[in-house]
């Protein structure tokens, strides 16, 4: 949730930015209810205020003006106290409608308005027809698109074969390099709470993305971001235990409701993926720094495994609805004849946390708000779908980087 004193100090300001980051969203109409919840509330409390008075000044004998005083005072207090409820759920659902407001400097605009900030490699030529991760996949045994249709149902994925051993090898890489660059490693319940969602800023937005299990009250986690994001709900570090850097990996969970396109069939749009996440709780001062970091964490695995790509800085519209600042990273994928992404770097600055009561505290005065961050470190359907075309031969083959032969199963 945003602070909601830059919108009570800050009005044109704060509302110039969120249109910036979602121009349907009503912040005026925001900025107006919470302004009718403060009136009320005040209004509530002066009539409470009078009502205690007027049962002090009982104690010495109730005449009848007092009387008709006190009825009059104790009917209006509860006229009042319904208004305020209602013009507090109100606003309370709107509230957490709204977005996170952009940093400055962010493009203004939708995806057309991304900049790409950095470009690593050239994509590769090849001198024979290239084949797509199906056509691939197919020829090599390594998907069964079809049996996954019948146990779960049309975009879920099984993988057979080397197309196993290559997930868990890129998962054992991605694993080493980010705790090489500092991050602990978390393994939790694919399994989330409403509360928790609500805290990753998921829900109520985005409800209709999650898988339920309606007869517990649970959800499937959409990423291990929700997780993460309320490993330290309602609590208040000491300055000197910040940064919390965490990676994760688990499967993740979509609805993607909507049709597909057809170069998004196969792997690169599914229901049920891997990912390893990235998250950070840091103090506000820092928090670019460690969105510099997560980025150069993330790219350091596409490095290693050879493989052409882009960073762009997101434009408002494209950033996520928590997200303050975002980096996509987006691979080649030959057989696609475009860019994919295959990690998203967002600083989520105060918004998370802020729903979460996550706090940090100096040796003497009162806690503040932290900062957090994620990343996809990295999505690993899609990171597949790279190698394969990338590395593809003319044979059908696939000549894998020596980095993922070496790369042992074993602990890390």
């Amino acid at each position: 949730m945003i602070d909601l004193g830059l919108l009570r100090e800050q009005r044109n300001r704060t509302i110039e930015l969120l249109q910036k980051k979602d121009p349907s969203f009503n912040v005026r109409l925001l900025g107006d209810l919470d302004q009718a919840v403060c009136a009320l509330r005040s209004e509530v409390e002066s009539l409470r205020h009078e009502k205690n008075q007027l049962a002090k000044e009982a104690r010495s004998g109730i005449t009848p003006e007092l009387r008709e005083r006190s009825v009059a005072v104790g009917e209006k207090l509860k006229v009042k106290e319904i208004e305020l409820d209602a013009v507090e759920k109100q606003f309370h659902d709107l509230y957490l409608h709204c977005p996170n407001i952009p940093e400055d400097g962010i493009p203004v605009g939708n995806k057309e308005s991304n900049k790409v900030v950095k470009i690593e490699g050239v994509k590769p030529e090849y001198n024979f027809p290239v084949k797509n991760h199906l056509e691939l996949g197919k020829q090599l045994g390594w998907f069964d698109f079809e049996a996954a249709a019948r146990m779960a149902g049309a975009n879920f994925a099984l993988y057979k074969g080397d197309a196993v051993l290559l997930m868990y090898r890129l998962t054992m890489l991605m694993l080493r390099n980010n705790m090489r660059h500092g991050f602990s490693p978390i393994l939790p319940p694919y399994i989330v709470n409403e509360r928790s969602l609500t805290v990753a800023s998921n829900f109520p937005k985005f409800k209709d993305q999650v898988y339920e299990l309606e007869k517990d009250n649970l959800y499937l986690t959409p990423t291990s971001e929700v997780n993460l994001a309320n490993l330290y709900r309602e609590h208040i570090f000491a300055a000197d235990e910040l940064p919390v850097r965490m990676t994760s990996w688990t499967s993740c969970f979509r609805r993607e409701a909507g049709a597909y396109g057809s170069t998004e069939r196969g792997l690169i749009r599914i229901h049920q993926f891997e990912k390893v996440e990235l998250y950070t709780i840091c103090e506000p001062q820092y928090s670019n720094d460690e969105l510099e970091r997560m980025l150069a964490c993330a790219e350091d695995i596409l490095k290693e495994l050879g493989l052409h790509y882009r960073v762009s800085l997101l434009a408002g519209q494209d950033c996520s609805f928590a997200s303050a600042k975002t980096y996509d990273i987006e691979v080649w994928l030959p057989g696609q004849n475009a860019y994919y992404e295959v990690s998203s770097v967002s600083n989520c600055t105060d918004f998370q946390a802020r729903r979460g009561l996550i706090r940090y505290k100096e040796s003497s005065g009162k806690p503040h708000l932290v900062h957090t961050l994620n990343g996809s470190s990295l999505a690993l359907p899609r990171l597949m779908v790279a190698l394969m075309e990338v590395y593809q031969q003319a044979d059908g083959s696939i000549a894998l980087p020596d980095i993922l032969k070496k790369e042992a199963l074993c602990a890390l």
